[in-house]
């Protein structure tokens, strides 16, 4: 389809009478990005979601926008009201507590690492990681559960084996009496902490954790 026709498909269909083949093009080429409405009725006249227009959703407007909701289907089933919502929405800053943030991923189909991300939480969660491997894993199962809605065994599996992983790699770099070998064990170790939630994501999805029910 050409631009002209989308533009005309828009107006027609969904009376927006202020887009243009111009318009179209803009979106395109990336040099402007379409509202809530004006998307939705892109992909309607496309044949698609809104999702199959858009990248990967990484904001809370994206997630919902990806599964064509509006603001007050999200606020009404997390439980918050429609304007606290849209500021949240607005800062990518989720204030709701432990239920309405699982009604939250209900509502937005989050994975996991999506949930963690929209709500705030990933470096929060990244710290107490890298402390969980650096030091006593067991004194950091029930904070970092606390975070997610995953269920606690399957957290404890990971911080045991990101652990031994972690203190593995230190100890296979380290050289006694070499200054070389002190450097190559520093390395490894900050690459591995940089990358901590990358490793506890693999580890969580690889043993088959599942969201946690609400309420659990």
């Amino acid at each position: 389809m050409a631009h002209g026709h989308v533009a005309y498909g828009m107006r027609a269909s969904y009376g927006l009478t202020h887009i243009t083949p111009d318009t179209v093009a803009s979106w395109e080429r990336g040099l402007s990005a379409p509202s809530s409405a004006e998307l939705t009725a892109l992909a309607a006249t496309l044949w698609c979601s809104p999702g199959d227009l858009m990248g990967a959703a990484r904001t809370l407007r994206e997630h919902r926008l990806a599964h064509g909701l509006a603001p007050e289907d999200v606020a009404r089933q997390s439980g918050v009201e429609l304007q606290a919502y849209l500021r949240m929405e607005e800062t990518n800053t989720w204030r709701g507590n432990e239920r309405q943030s699982q009604a939250l991923a209900r509502a937005l189909r989050l994975a996991v690492p999506d949930f963690v991300e929209v709500t705030g939480r990933a470096e929060p969660l990244a710290e107490l990681l890298r402390s969980a491997v650096t030091t006593r894993w067991q004194g950091y199962v029930r904070p970092v559960a606390k975070l997610l809605p995953v269920e606690k065994r399957h957290v404890e599996d990971a911080l045991r084996q990101m652990h031994d992983d972690y203190q593995s790699r230190m100890a296979r770099t380290l050289t006694w009496g070499s200054g070389a070998g002190s450097d190559a064990s520093g390395e490894a170790g900050r690459d591995y902490l940089e990358r901590v939630l990358e490793h506890f994501w693999g580890l969580v999805r690889g043993g088959g954790a599942q969201a946690r029910p609400p309420g659990r």
